[in-house]
């Protein structure tokens, strides 16, 4: 048997929404491994699955969380590439069809029936999970606890920022800090782009100071705050031809927008949708050369309804990290 912390009815994560639940331990399928899971980040898009704003879509709940570090232990039929032992990470992007026009351009992110961890399949808020052999990515020997928000956080914030436009040198904004922010900092400044932070928490202004993020006129920025009231402030914020990348998968609406005041001078406004692998290989390539470094904060994995509360209200200075192995 394992423990897993599955969300069987989204509420409020105050109500505290994801069960503690003993199960059997799940075997891997064809193509699949099984992982035994060390440590899982939490994201925000675990919180919006735990609440309902992304209704689960497993039947009988899901277990969330895609940032988990471990080892396999288990092989299904048909898998290759891997062996028991080896350590791997696995992402959001659980799967994507091959098939269709944007898989056979390699906009595998874009697929029209991928599968998303923790979302269609169960994740890593557990002690084991299966994942698919192709999706998961080989790590280096390390800290599991702070390899973990590279596989969501990392990934992510990395696409972000190729999509804002941004070049070396040129001045970045960020709205809204937290564990994709503190990390997209690093990746700027090892590019030398200086860097302009909005944040309404203290603690998250204290962090990025830490990290190097003096005042610029912008040429691109990035919004990882779920808040669509924040876009226009951030489009008003650009120079002309700059880009505002919106890095969350859910978004509250967009009040209404002044073409010459938020888009003119060919202002661009854009979405990230999820990542492609050839991002997450890239993205870990980096964490190596610059090194990254996490910040992070540990919870024990019964603590997974508390985690995602205080990620909520802005408690966690960088990224929270459920601690798994016993």
């Amino acid at each position: 048997m394992m423990r897993a912390m599955r969300v069987r009815t989204p509420r409020p994560i105050d109500s505290e929404p994801l069960e503690l639940a003993e199960e059997p331990v799940p075997e891997p399928g064809p193509g699949e491994v099984r992982v035994r899971l060390a440590a899982c980040g939490v994201c925000r898009t675990d919180l919006h699955v735990a609440e309902g704003d992304l209704v689960p879509q497993k039947s009988g709940g899901v277990v969330p969380g895609h940032e988990g570090v471990g080892h396999v232990d288990a092989l299904g039929p048909g898998t290759a590439g891997l062996r028991e032992g080896d350590r791997v990470g696995i992402a959001w992007l659980h799967a994507s069809c091959g098939a269709c026009r944007f898989c056979a351009r390699g906009a595998e992110n874009l697929c029209v029936a991928p599968r998303f961890t923790g979302w269609h399949a169960d994740g890593a808020y557990a002690d084991y999970t299966i994942a698919k052999a192709a999706f998961v990515y080989a790590l280096p020997s390390g800290d599991a606890e702070r390899q973990a928000p590279l596989l969501c956080a990392g990934i992510i914030g990395f696409r972000a920022y190729a999509l804002s436009g941004i070049a070396p040198g040129e001045p970045l904004g960020i709205f809204g800090f937290g564990g994709s922010a503190h990390l997209v900092i690093q990746i700027a400044r090892h590019r030398g782009n200086p860097v302009f932070v909005w944040s309404r928490a203290a603690r998250h202004q204290a962090l990025a100071r830490e990290l190097g993020a003096p005042p610029e006129p912008l040429r691109g920025a990035i919004l990882f705050a779920p808040s669509g009231a924040l876009v226009p402030d951030a489009l008003a914020a650009l120079d002309a031809g700059g880009t505002l990348a919106i890095a969350g998968i859910h978004l509250s609406a967009i009040p209404p927008l002044d073409y010459d005041r938020h888009l003119f001078r060919e202002r661009t406004l854009r979405s990230v949708t999820a990542n492609t692998r050839a991002d997450g290989r890239e993205l870990l390539r980096l964490a190596a050369e610059i090194p990254l470094e996490t910040h992070t904060v540990p919870y024990p994995l019964e603590a997974a309804n508390r985690a995602l509360l205080d990620l909520k209200e802005d408690r966690v200075r960088g990224a929270a990290v459920l601690r798994i192995s016993r």
